[in-house]
């Protein structure tokens, strides 16, 4: 990477002709991609077409093939990587002050400036959970790694940040402030995400790499769906158009050998460029999920006084509820309430302390895992999915063996010759997701499917639970996800307490806001009738001039950021297009402080009128 003078120009970090191979695979060439002041850029792909490496490449942690990345004189850029690595021996606390975007930081700071970043840092952590900085970094969860790596470039105030996948192992809670919170900055913003929530309400616009060529699309993820069909189709026809011609040429180039030395040269050459374009597929292929569910029957689950604790920590208490046939659920709350626990305790993973689970006969649970798939490393792609099954039958009663199932999963047969050990995260995924339908379940439990899945992937996938006849439970952060496949909700909030949400997760989030801001309202006019009463001996201050034309003007400005955060609110949750999207998340969020501001001061002046 090398510095130069763009801050002129507004471009603060720059590559050109960028391209990067392993061995015969190429993963991008030729990506020219500017970073303008203040951009808000997502960049997503397929699993293992080189998102992850492109952001690794840009801060110099991998070499390029050729190409140069240059950034702006005096810029700082801090990185957030999928998975960081933190010194498993050093406290949270040391750790994070030892952290690259942190210690970059204090290097260019006085005394006053390092205790403010220092500071801010320590608030991040909290915000995001860590709440113990003494403890060992050893004993931290990945997801809590990446909460500390999080807070840390976060806390640098870096002028251009890079995220790989920030919302991965976060709750919704965390999300959500993490929203926020990057809507509100003025960091210049390139991240991958497959969350397409929070795409939508942090990037303005999103950046696709396709077969190692780049396209850029402005707009919000809906826009981004539209121009990109449009774009494969063109591709297609034009694939289609180039098939044609071909076999209008392979006659020309047939004609004798000896007629061939009178032949324009620009001809055959052209005949040879024509012949690759024919060759190539206009659009990748999607992985295919139209795998068989066994029939269910009309007793599924009933789960009967079920209680469990670990020690002091209530998961359930005495919890009872009839599961019906196609019923799909998703299940909400934060970390360690006990969403895992309870799934494990429905297929008798884990057994409850008091109640009981009881299951219909024809039952046959797929059961995707959180933690991931439970191969041997050391086994090959096909003789790990033979172990399972010799056979596979489709919806249409079709069977097919382990090799042609994989295929479906985009695993070439050559990838099936892999090793698991050497699979990527995003590969991995898919083998899990085959290694689950396979056995033709007709109960899906999925937990946390859509940690390492692209989001085409993630499409296909809610299309196919969308058709599935069989029942569903899915626990997961991805508001998008569950919107599309969930008819309702369990909410876990903490201390054994589940509620039976009726809706989407979006109606679920504004009932919240609704409820929220109906509690704030209560307690406002509880202090107000409250405050004691001065008796007539006592010299109460009273409302200056002044301050009665404010306490009006109050009311009056309540009630109008009242009224548009509601309206803010409904557009968010009708999906309707919004060319400015990042614009009104960040409005959404200054309506929300302004409106707790002047109710604080209204409730002062009250106590005075």
């Amino acid at each position: 990477m090398r510095d130069s003078d763009y801050s002129d120009m507004g471009i603060l970090l720059q590559t050109e002709k960028l391209t990067k191979s392993y061995g015969d695979r190429m993963l991008f060439a030729d990506v020219s991609l500017g970073l303008n002041e203040g951009d808000k850029v997502g960049l997503v792909a397929r699993n293992g077409s080189g998102k992850s490496t492109l952001m690794r490449c840009l801060v110099g942690l991998e070499d390029v093939d050729s190409g140069t990345v240059t950034t702006a004189s005096g810029c700082r850029v801090a990185f957030l990587d999928q998975s960081p690595e933190l010194p498993p021996e050093l406290s949270v606390w040391e750790a994070a002050i030892g952290y690259h975007p942190v210690t970059e930081a204090l290097a260019g700071l006085d005394a006053e400036g390092r205790e403010e970043l220092l500071s801010r840092l320590r608030r991040l952590l909290t915000q995001l959970g860590i709440s113990d900085t003494e403890a060992s970094v050893a004993t931290q969860s990945g997801g809590q790694r990446k909460r500390i790596a999080l807070a840390c470039v976060l806390a640098a105030e870096p002028q251009v940040l890079l995220l790989d996948e920030p919302t991965n192992h976060l709750d919704i809670p965390a999300i959500e402030w993490l929203e926020q919170t990057l809507s509100r900055s003025r960091v210049t913003l390139l991240m991958v995400t497959h969350d397409r929530f929070f795409l939508d309400r942090v990037c303005s616009r999103i950046v696709e790499i396709d077969r190692g060529e780049v396209y850029s699309y402005t707009g919000d993820y809906a826009n981004f769906l539209r121009r990109r069909r449009e774009r494969l189709e063109a591709a297609e026809a034009g694939v289609a158009r180039a098939r044609n011609l071909l076999m209008k040429e392979q006659e020309w180039m047939r004609r004798q050998p000896q007629a061939r030395a009178g032949k324009a040269q620009y001809r055959i050459d052209a005949f040879y460029d024509l012949k690759e374009k024919a060759r190539r597929q206009a659009a990748e292929k999607d992985v295919n999920l139209s795998v068989k569910s066994s029939r269910i029957g009309s007793k599924i689950f009933e789960a009967e006084n079920v209680s469990k604790r670990f020690g002091e920590k209530v998961v359930l208490d005495d919890f009872s509820y009839v599961f019906a046939p196609g019923e799909k659920v998703g299940i909400i709350g934060g970390n360690g309430v006990g969403k895992s626990t309870f799934i494990k305790m429905l297929q008798g993973l884990t057994q409850p302390d008091s109640g009981h689970f009881n299951i219909g006969e024809t039952v046959r649970f797929g059961y995707y895992r959180q933690e991931g798939i439970d191969f041997n490393p050391e086994k090959k792609v096909i003789d790990a999915i033979t172990e399972k099954a010799e056979e596979v039958v489709l919806n249409g009663g079709e069977r097919m063996s382990p090799s042609q199932f994989l295929t479906r999963f985009l695993f070439t047969p050559a990838d099936q010759q892999k090793y698991i050990c050497k699979l990527s995260g995003g590969e991995r995924s898919r083998l899990h997701l085959a290694s689950v339908l396979m056995s033709s379940p007709n109960f899906l439990i999925l937990d946390e499917p859509t940690n390492d899945l692209d989001i085409a992937t993630l499409g296909v996938l809610e299309d196919y639970l969308a058709d599935f006849k069989g029942c569903l439970i899915v626990i997961s952060h991805d508001r998008y996800f569950l919107d599309s496949v969930a008819d309702h909700l369990f909410v876990f909030e903490g201390n054994g307490v589940i509620k039976d949400f009726p809706g989407s997760y979006t109606d679920y989030s504004l009932w919240r806001k609704e409820r929220d801001t109906r509690m704030k309202s209560q307690e406002v006019e509880k202090q107000s009738s409250s405050a004691p009463q001065k008796t007539r001996t006592e010299r109460a201050p009273k409302l200056t001039f002044k301050e009665k034309r404010e306490f009006e003007e109050l009311e009056k400005e309540i009630a109008a950021l009242t009224e548009e955060k509601r309206s803010l609110e409904a557009l968010f949750a009708s999906g309707a297009e919004c060319a400015d999207i990042s614009a009104k998340a960040a409005r959404f969020s200054e309506v929300s402080e302004l409106l707790d501001e002047k109710e604080m001061r209204w409730l002062e002046l009250s106590e005075k009128a």
